[in-house]
């Protein structure tokens, strides 16, 4: 699965599409998407740093807390993800076509992202707990 999706999103590569959609998502620290992601900040921090190069996503800094740095798409991080996305959704179909009952494979990928967003939710509760114990 993950082969099919790289190869349909084009400039991006997967680990960047998921930045991208991350930070599209509404998350805007890197600690947030790294959590999100159930990724390192080391990874998250060179990602962040290719797509900002790339001019695909940009830092803000808080005009309340000089410490805390936004991230934000650019008109060309909104298009290549939506492009990603356009050409990721024309693979998935193309191979549910070739299912036997595509709505149950619909439905059992959709059950587990549901899994998995609630497995990062408390992974996420976790580490924050120990952070405050």
């Amino acid at each position: 699965m993950s082969r099919l999706l790289e190869r349909a999103s084009g400039e991006l590569s997967l680990a960047h599409y998921r930045v991208l959609a991350a930070v599209a998502d509404g998350d805007e620290r890197a600690s947030h998407v790294a959590a999100r992601l159930a990724l390192g900040k080391p990874t998250i921090s060179a990602s962040v740093d290719a797509l900002c190069r790339r001019g695909l996503l940009m830092r803000e800094h808080n005009m309340d807390d000089q410490r805390v740095v936004a991230l934000r798409l650019t008109p060309q991080g909104q298009a290549a993800l939506g492009a990603a996305e356009i050409a990721m959704l024309g693979r998935l179909d193309a191979a549910l076509q070739h299912a036997d009952d595509p709505g149950h494979l619909v439905d059992a990928l959709g059950g587990l992202a549901t899994a998995l967003d609630r497995l990062s939710a408390a992974r996420l509760a976790e580490r924050l707990a120990g952070r405050h114990a």
